[in-house]
């Protein structure tokens, strides 16, 4: 089976790192090696894993660069090292608040392998939180974080069984949309068709929702995502909808996050439908996707006014973009109505 880079990009980490780690190295699959990534931490999160796991390497930014850039160091890093390698070469990607349960990585590979077109594959997310005093524990729950990426019609996109509880039921692949940047397997061989400009995730995203841009391009250059339940992680998400939120709900999420996270998510939401969509399907769909921008500008304009930056940074980047989209555009392998299905 492959070989396999793991990449954990942290910033101020040590909340969380310990756990994945230690998580890590228990894997029962042994046949990968681990890069940290660290944007400019100061909670000691480089010196830690150099004390701990000496066999895992670390790249320490001096600032903050961001998952997306920080990512891509990592596969930069992971493509020089796989290459010397043989057989099949996988980067797996992951937030520093995952714990895996201990065959995650071997029941990932062993679907990848029997599937040498995807180009990329998920597990079964579920919550985890910490509860006690000075200890903190890991709480384990049965509560779906995601199962997979999902856009609807109207274009806004979420994890595919958020909030909801699981009730198990076979555990059969399946393909889905694309998989959650929180923990995703992707073949390196479809990273490298995905990529323009040397970038795989897109930097200009900085972070937050540059892994629904990189699932939608590699649907439109033909690479499959799976979903593979047998495979469990675990992930401390703080804030996150319910598949199908109320827009009650949707408003009291908003309020639980940052005004940074808040605004690049919504830029980065803009920058996508940019970049990705296709001409026939937004004509198709265009009355349910100006309704949900309508509605979404409106709450903005009147109840987070702060966001509304998000449109010069938009406009600013517009260019850039455009010059993206017709590379995209020009390269993709399949029509319109292989990425439409995808949309619920």
């Amino acid at each position: 089976m492959a070989r396999i880079a793991i990449n954990i990009v942290t910033w101020n980490s040590m909340k969380y790192l310990p756990e994945a780690l230690a998580s890590i190295y228990g894997q029962t699959y042994r046949d990968f090696f681990v890069l940290v990534i660290d944007n400019g931490s100061g909670d000691g999160t480089p010196e830690f894993v150099r004390r701990n796991y000496p066999q895992a390497g670390v790249l320490r930014n001096f600032k903050n660069l961001g998952f997306a850039r920080a990512h891509n160091q990592g596969i930069v890093y992971a493509k020089t090292h796989l290459n010397s390698a043989g057989g099949d070469k996988m980067v797996l990607v992951t937030n520093p608040d995952i714990l895996l349960e201990p065959d995650f990585l071997e029941k990932l590979a062993a679907e990848m392998d029997r599937r040498p077109d995807a180009g990329s594959a998920g597990g079964k997310l579920l919550k985890v939180h910490q509860e006690g005093g000075e200890v903190k524990e890991a709480v384990r729950t049965n509560v779906i974080d995601s199962t997979g990426l999902q856009l609807t019609r109207a274009r806004r996109a979420y994890d595919r069984g958020a909030g909801e509880l699981d009730k198990g039921g076979p555990d059969r692949t399946e393909e889905v949309f694309g998989v959650s940047g929180a923990v995703a397997l992707y073949r390196l061989e479809a990273l490298e068709d995905a990529a323009y400009g040397g970038e795989y995730f897109d930097e200009d995203f900085f972070a937050y929702k540059e892994d629904i841009d990189l699932a939608w391009r590699l649907r439109l250059r033909g690479w499959p995502a799976l979903y593979v339940p047998a495979a469990r992680a675990y992930h401390y998400r703080t804030a996150a909808g319910r598949v199908r939120a109320s827009w009650r709900e949707i408003i009291l999420g908003r309020r639980d996050r940052s005004k940074r996270v808040n605004f690049l998510s919504y830029r980065n939401h803009l920058l996508l439908l940019l970049k990705n969509e296709q001409a026939l399907n937004y004509l198709l769909h265009w009355p349910l996707i100006w309704l949900y921008e309508f509605q979404k500008f409106v709450f903005i304009l009147f109840r987070e006014p702060s966001t509304l930056g998000a449109w010069f940074s938009y406009l600013r980047l517009a260019p850039r973009m455009l010059a993206k989209r017709r590379l995209i555009q020009s390269r993709r392998q399949v029509r319109a109505g292989d990425v439409r299905k995808w949309f619920k």
